[in-house]
């Protein structure tokens, strides 16, 4: 057996190996197994690297930094961070178009598999964990973290690259030993699975989030999200004959339904403890959650980060957003999917009519609309000091708005910091984890994907809560059903379309949608040839008005011309209907180009691929 070589100097190994590896680098010093992790306060110290830095892995798209973290950082001058990762979607748009659902990523552009990095100093500790002198909770707690974190790096290469390579030994520095093929994305999906299993039994179940450390129900949500992505890639990606289901399954019927019944078992028995609640008792307590600075009491959310600006921990999406700008605003695809508040769809003359007169159509609606997008008289700063009217199109910098619909989800347009307002990195709304909604929505649309109709009033049952909170009648399947020729999933079955639907609106501007449309395999019906819109433009009340420009019209928007324009309309001049058109789309005349034979995964750098003496394949189309 040949040595492999790592350094280790007590409790600073999390330093030596947080950042260092990658598969082509040897590893330096000589392992001393008898000296790691001797106590679980040395675990919980190596641990904490996987709590700290700013990247959400559990069903996020980011770039892995150095922890499994939900991201809520801004860079200084670039719209990024929690309040901003539906820009990957329909559900947002910034000032340029976004590469991938353009279909203009390219090979160069791959990414270096930074989990692999994650994954190594996790199987570190796996590998040497028995070595703790102590045995009890503290000490299964310890062992319960490092295999949900393990689980959860690997989520995110399933998400984004499809199969890789499962490895649960430290790599030694002979390089054949690197050149191992890719599993199957089936096989993945049963490790992580089964990581998720050991954890869930080993960590504590807990029915507070104080210690902001993940728990049994946390394991849990993460197993229902993993079971659900599984099943419903390989249901439809299978159903649609595209390139990236796994053709190696003989059982794919009975392996699509097990995938389902997990992710609704573990749901399940989240929901069963009863430990965990949606959070009520005020008409804004959705919009409210989101800008509570402390949520140790709360017993919706399972498991969050804290921000404290007064320590320079903080983010700076308060300042983005808190005029109306941030360089991006919500679709009218996501505006126009919530429901008016009998608990109808959005759709014809109703809706078309309502567009006429900006504010109007956020009137009658379900109230989660105006809690997540700002309507005209929302305070967006302190005491009066800007109170949404319009929307900034013609703003200057970050306080330009690209849609008409401005974001008002995480803006703390109440705080008494007053550094916040306006500071760089002051910001301090939550970064949430997990919460109880996530449980539901993933149980309620397991149920759907199995048997809808048997299924029936255990999905109004689980979304009955989300409902109440938001002062919307309970869903009924028949009402609620939207066959418009314009409505995309105007062909699904009805149980699944209403639990899709309330999935968007619940969870609209935290970051999970592209996700969604990837498992979905949904690219053809809401992204491919379609130009994203927002607000309309010609044909309501924004047009001419005097609030876009200044005496002397300096500030005026300007459309149809050969040069100088700021503002991009659909449709011709003379046109009686023209919506905004968040970016400039002179050469994308027919919309979003997102390839449906290879953009769905990812592709493996050149490097990688060489590293592996080309055992692993390149994703399809690439």
């Amino acid at each position: 057996m040949k040595k492999i070589y790592l350094s280790l100097l007590g409790p600073i190994v999390s330093f030596l190996l947080a950042g260092c590896y990658d598969l082509d680098k040897m590893p330096q010093g000589q392992l001393s197994s008898a000296t790691a992790f001797g106590t679980t306060a040395e675990i919980n110290l190596y641990l904490n690297q996987f709590y700290q830095g700013s990247v959400y892995v559990a069903g996020g798209n980011s770039t892995v930094g150095n922890s499994a973290i939900k991201s809520q950082s801004n860079n200084v001058g670039n719209a990024s961070g929690i309040a901003f990762t539906d820009l990957n979607s329909d559900n947002m748009i910034g000032n340029v178009i976004d590469t991938r659902l353009a279909g203009q990523t390219a090979l160069s552009d791959a990414s270096q598999l930074n989990d692999y990095k994650l994954i190594r100093n996790i199987n570190f500790l796996i590998k040497n964990i028995e070595n703790c002198t102590e045995r009890g909770i503290e000490y299964d707690q310890c062992v319960g973290e490092a295999y949900y974190f393990r689980a959860s790096f690997y989520y995110h290469l399933l998400v984004n690259y499809g199969g890789v390579t499962w490895m649960e030994d430290l790599l030694d520095p002979d390089a054949g030993q690197m050149q191992l093929p890719r599993n199957t994305r089936t096989e993945i999906a049963d490790h992580i699975l089964a990581d998720l299993d050991i954890a869930i039994e080993n960590l504590q179940a807990k029915s507070t989030n104080a210690t902001m450390r993940v728990h049994k129900d946390v394991a849990r949500a993460l197993k229902s999200e993993v079971a659900l992505f599984a099943g419903t890639w390989e249901k439809y990606h299978r159903a649609k004959n595209t390139p990236f289901y796994d053709k190696s399954l003989t059982n794919a019927d009975e392996k699509i339904n097990s995938y389902l019944q997990q992710a609704a078992n573990a749901a399940k028995a989240v929901m069963d403890d009863g430990r965990w609640s949606i959070s009520a008792g005020s008409p804004t307590a959705y919009r409210d959650l989101f800008i509570t600075l402390d949520l140790s009491s709360n017993k919706e959310v399972l498991w969050w980060k804290k921000y404290d600006a007064a320590n320079n921990i903080g983010h700076s999406v308060t300042r983005f957003l808190n005029q109306g700008g941030g360089q991006c605003g919500a679709s009218a695809s996501l505006v126009d999917d919530y429901l008016t508040i009998e608990g109808k769809p959005f759709v014809g003359a109703e809706r078309d009519n309502a567009k006429k007169v900006y504010g109007q159509e956020f009137e009658n609606r379900d109230p989660r609309l105006t809690q997540t997008i700002c309507a005209p008289g929302q305070e967006l700063r302190p005491n009066g000091a800007y109170v949404f009217t319009l929307p900034p199109l013609n703003g200057n910098s970050y306080n330009q708005n690209t849609s008409g619909y401005s974001i008002l989800k995480y803006v703390e347009f109440n705080t008494t910091y007053e550094p916040t307002i306006d500071g760089e990195g002051k910001s301090q709304a939550p970064a949430i984890q997990v919460r109880y909604a996530d449980i539901l929505l993933n149980y309620a649309e397991a149920l759907a994907e199995l048997n809808g109709a048997g299924n029936a009033n255990e999905i109004k049952a689980a979304l009955k809560p989300l409902r109440d909170r938001a002062g919307m009648p309970e869903v009924d399947f028949d009402r609620e059903y939207n066959t418009e020729a314009d409505y995309p999933f105007r062909d699904l079955d009805k149980y699944i379309q209403a639990v899709r639907r309330e999935r968007r609106i619940e969870k609209a501007i935290e970051g999970t949608r592209l996700t969604d449309i990837l498992r979905w395999a949904a690219a053809d019906v809401l992204i491919v040839g379609k130009t994203p819109v927002g607000a309309l433009f010609v044909g309501s009340n924004l047009e001419n008005n005097p609030f876009y420009y200044d005496s002397n019209g300096s500030y005026s928007l300007i459309y149809d011309q050969a040069s100088g324009n700021n503002l991009y309309l659909t449709g011709n001049p003379g046109d009686s209907q023209r919506y905004i058109v968040p970016f400039n789309n002179t050469n994308y005349p027919n919309g979003w180009q997102f390839k449906l034979d290879r953009d769905y995964l990812l592709p493996i750098q050149e490097r990688m691929l060489s590293l592996t003496g080309y055992a692993w394949e390149q994703n399809p189309g690439w």
